[in-house]
């Protein structure tokens, strides 16, 4: 039960985050392209292999902080139902090119962000 609650807690944590953090970068940026989605995605990709890191090569962090910190609060920020929706939305609207972006930047970014995570962790 307890890992349960941490899993929990944790992506309750992480969906706040998301909502903050992805609303900030898309005000700022001020363009359609959802540059939000692909912020929380790529950080949360980056967190996620720097955390997995720590734990499965390292041994740094035990197990109740790997659920709550990979499964509960990079869970709860990443966004991949965001970023199906709005592909989904590029596609429907005839926006093609913004749609292949989108898969591109955000699987890109993702690969690359636990690739960049998991080397971190490694040095540290």
């Amino acid at each position: 039960m307890l890992r349960v609650l941490l899993v929990g807690c944790g992506g309750f944590l992480g969906s706040v985050g998301r909502y903050l953090v992805g609303g900030w970068v898309q005000a700022f940026m001020a363009t359609s392209f959802p540059w939000g989605t692909l912020t929380v995605n790529s950080v949360g990709s980056l967190l996620l292999g720097l955390v997995l890191a720590l734990s499965l090569e390292r041994g740094w962090i035990g197990v109740e902080w790997r659920l709550f910190l990979a499964m509960g609060l990079c869970g709860g920020f990443t966004t991949m139902s965001a970023f199906g929706f709005e592909t989904y939305s590029f596609l429907r609207e005839g926006s093609y090119f913004l749609a292949a972006m989108n898969v591109a930047a955000n699987f890109v970014a993702a690969v690359v962000g636990v690739w960049i995570g998991d080397l971190l962790g490694r040095v540290i």
